[in-house]
């Protein structure tokens, strides 16, 4: 006779994560989100993995298995281990409180020294529609009001995710910090601050940036598999967006200037 689990997997209909695999509600550490995200990754990963016929791909495969297995459970004996869970956590877009809690999420911070006033790094950034001139993973900013603007970035696979964000703490010329509306596909709060350099020449621009990828820190995970490292992303922002304001060009991956200026938009 077939498994429950099995009768639901095999059957395509009424197919609910959260009444597979672990019968008991203290074993269930993984919350429902992040278990869709293990199912589907996990699943995408095994078939590129099982397609390179390699040694690297049989291992991958395995990864794969492994995460449609924790996705179906919803049960992760790391999190066991740790005495930590996801299981029951309500997702952030419900919450009042728009900006990412300091404990959930990937909090990346990056900071780079520019040699300009604060000022001027200041009014440039201000310009959201500036950020895609440097920020390789950002498609489009658009202004939506004093405020509030909208977002388009690039997602693995080719996807697009967007947001509308609204600044909720500013100082000129020193702090702007932004959050994530209600409805984003990825909630996040970040700030970006301009301190005078302590040798008295230049900017150290420091930025911090919180959020909560679809499927948590496994969906990050995945993310990272496919060579989106949120860490080393942000490092290249700044270093394009210091080499934009010292020198007024990107320089292209084939090292030829790109042309663009950083005069406009200030």
């Amino acid at each position: 006779m077939a498994t429950r689990e099995e009768a639901l997997t095999n059957s395509g209909e009424g197919f609910d994560l959260t009444a597979t695999g672990v019968e008991s509600g203290s074993s269930v550490n993984v919350g429902q989100t992040e278990r869709w995200v293990s199912t589907i990754g996990g699943g995408a990963l095994a078939i590129y993995g099982l397609t390179r016929g390699s040694l690297g791909g049989i291992a991958l495969g395995l990864l794969g298995a492994a995460l449609v297995q924790r996705g179906v459970r919803g049960h992760c004996e790391v999190y066991q281990a740790m005495g930590y869970g996801t299981a029951g956590e309500s997702d952030l877009r419900n919450s009042e409180n728009v900006s990412v809690r300091g404990e959930r999420g990937i909090k990346v911070e990056q900071s780079v020294t520019i040699n300009r006033s604060p000022e001027e790094l200041f009014r440039f950034w201000r310009n959201f529609e500036n950020l895609p001139r440097f920020m390789n993973h950002l498609e489009a900013v658009r202004v939506t009001g004093e405020n509030r603007s909208h977002w388009v970035a690039k997602a693995p696979a080719g996807m697009t995710v967007e947001w509308d964000a609204e600044v909720y703490n500013e100082k000129p010329d020193e702090l702007i910090a932004w959050r994530t509306l209600e409805g984003a596909d990825v909630d996040s709060a970040g700030s970006v601050r301009f301190e005078q350099a302590a040798s008295g020449r230049g900017t150290v621009v420091r930025i911090t940036l919180k959020y909560d990828p679809p499927g948590g820190s496994i969906g990050a995970a995945i993310a990272r598999l496919f060579g989106e490292n949120p860490e080393q992303q942000i490092d290249e922002d700044l270093r394009r967006f210091k080499q934009l304001m010292e020198t007024g060009e990107i320089a292209s991956t084939e090292g030829q200037p790109s042309g663009r200026s950083a005069s406009t938009g200030k």
